[in-house]
């Protein structure tokens, strides 16, 4: 039997938890939540790297439907409640092959049906628009993590990828934190600075996710996780969950985004832009310069050094799709992971390391975050602290 036989073989018995996909803002996006024009119960890899069919394909068992909306939004709760109507939505119209769920026994009964479990995580804390109710409130709609920051730093949190702010997690951040564990919501610590990473981990009764990041010191992208966070996950029990990014996952990636961003900036457009005009000063780089391209192979090397570093009790798989232009060859979308779980059998990856990689990992975290939370509750009430009364003026 081919390695990579065996890897389907794998995960027909414990499929992929993935951390982290962003098709409910792709949906957004391209059709306004149109779900007969992108109907992922058919192929639709012209358009997007989810649908049901390659999600089987993948070995797919859970998914966390990132509830993502942009930070520069006037008004980011009204935009959150869409995308959970939205995943509510496709839920609804594909009872046959995705089940909602909100537990760890949810995780397993979806399993034992043959179904793929449907979690949500809301990916920035500005969705809670510093209100402890509203953060309580997504809680109740089914919100199972949210990740502290994301691009842009929040009023109580630093972002990875802003300038530094309030140092990590201000006093409101911490009585965030605290909250979640209360609730039994994960604190997702990808996108955030280490010094958040640090803070939260300090602040925490509760494992933490990273729900979709990768190894700072194989690759030096501040969205990766430094060795020294690595190191105090045991001591948490939480689970790192490398993403395939390539911009994250390779450094040649990241010397070149950084270059091809700089050339924007230089003829006069945003690095993000996606006009007409800024696609062609940014194509006409790419021909000069070719993007680096990422691999199976580069995937694997950082999950060999975050196994090496936190131990394979806490390592899972969070891939981003749908929330990237770019995807290593190997992984182009959601079919892909039989060619990840291939290579780490090719590795040595014992097949009961690889159940903890793929399944075993992701649903004992969400299951210790229920157990905080029942102890919690039975001893403190919800807090309605507000950011004015902790952090003074904001």
């Amino acid at each position: 039997m081919s390695a990579l036989e065996e890897a389907h073989e794998l995960l027909r018995e414990f499929p992929v938890v993935d951390g982290h996909n962003d098709l409910p803002w792709a949906l957004r996006e391209q059709v306004r939540y149109d779900l007969d024009a992108r109907d992922i119960g058919t192929d639709q890899a012209a358009h997007l790297h989810t649908d049901i069919p390659r999600l089987r394909a993948g070995g797919v068992g859970a998914q966390y439907w990132s509830v993502y909306v942009r930070a520069d939004l006037p008004d980011p709760v009204p935009a959150t409640l869409e995308q959970i109507d939205c995943v509510r939505q496709l839920i609804d119209r594909h009872p046959a092959d995705l089940r909602a769920a909100l537990t760890a026994a949810d995780l397993e009964a979806a399993r034992a049906e043959g179904r793929i479990a449907s979690l949500m995580g809301a990916e920035g804390g500005h969705s809670i628009a510093n209100s402890l109710g509203t953060l309580r409130a997504l809680y109740a709609l089914g919100v199972r993590y949210m990740t502290l920051t994301h691009n842009d730093n929040v009023d109580w949190a630093d972002s990875a990828t802003d300038e530094p702010g309030v140092g990590g997690l201000s006093a409101f951040g911490r009585a965030v934190v605290r909250e979640m564990n209360r609730e039994g919501m994960l604190v997702d610590l990808s996108h955030v600075a280490a010094t958040t990473m640090r803070d939260a981990l300090d602040t925490t009764s509760a494992p933490v996710v990273f729900s979709h990041s990768s190894s700072r010191a194989v690759c030096d992208h501040p969205r990766n996780i430094p060795d020294d966070v690595l190191e105090r996950l045991p001591a948490n029990g939480g689970v790192a969950m490398v993403t395939f990014v390539p911009k994250f996952v390779l450094q040649a990636a990241v010397d070149w985004t950084a270059a091809a961003d700089e050339n924007m900036r230089e003829h006069g457009f945003h690095h993000l832009d996606t006009t007409a005009e800024a696609m062609k000063v940014h194509r006409a780089f790419e021909e000069r310069y070719p993007r680096p391209v990422a691999t199976v192979s580069t995937v694997a090397d950082h999950l060999d050094h975050m196994r090496e570093v936190a131990g394979v009790d806490h390592l899972g798989i969070g891939g981003d799709y749908d929330g990237t232009a770019f995807t290593p060859d190997g992984l182009d979308d959601v079919s892909g992971y039989p060619n990840l779980i291939a290579e780490l059998l090719d590795r040595g990856w014992s097949k009961a390391d690889l159940a903890k990689l793929t399944w075993q990992n992701s649903v004992r975290v969400l299951g210790a975050a229920e157990d905080v939370a029942r102890d919690l509750q039975a001893t403190r009430s919800p807090s309605n602290a507000t950011i004015e009364e902790l952090d003074g003026s904001t």
